[in-house]
């Protein structure tokens, strides 16, 4: 599309994060630049619940969760319905490269977040990322 905006691969997202401030800016961060953001929670049940009953086309969560279970348990469920994480953490794990898109490391501001999920966007429409923003590693298609 010339001169247009492109449509994105990414529009619905989930956000589970357990640090009241960061998933509140998050939240409407994303949600100012045009993303819906279906949920935002901060425990594995609910993310699980939000999962399971909505149409999701990307998860942003952090590993460390509140009460039982981490976003590595929410990555193996995303992945057995096809929906894409984005892990948002200070220590990334070995295991997030073979059950996420990427990972992007905290701290990070707002613009490093929508940029890497224009990266992500790139990634997931088989276009060729051009450059990758600071604290992004991108893993593949999980």
């Amino acid at each position: 599309m010339l001169f247009g905006k492109r449509e994105r691969a990414i529009r619905r997202i989930l956000i589970v994060e357990d640090e009241p401030l960061v998933a509140f800016d998050n939240e409407y961060s994303l949600g100012d630049a045009g993303y819906e953001v279906v949920s935002t929670v901060d425990n594995l049940a609910e993310a699980l619940e939000v999962l399971e009953g909505e149409q999701l086309d990307l998860i942003v969560s952090d590993v460390t969760l509140r009460g039982d279970g981490d976003g590595i348990d929410l990555a193996r469920a995303a992945a057995a319905k096809d929906v894409p994480v984005l892990f948002v953490t200070g220590n990334c794990p070995v295991e997030a490269r073979s059950l996420s898109i990427g990972c992007l490391a905290k701290p990070y501001s707002d613009k490093a977040l929508k940029a890497a999920l224009d990266a992500l966007d790139d990634q997931l429409q088989g276009r060729k990322v051009k450059k990758l923003p600071a604290g992004l590693s991108l893993y593949g298609e999980a």
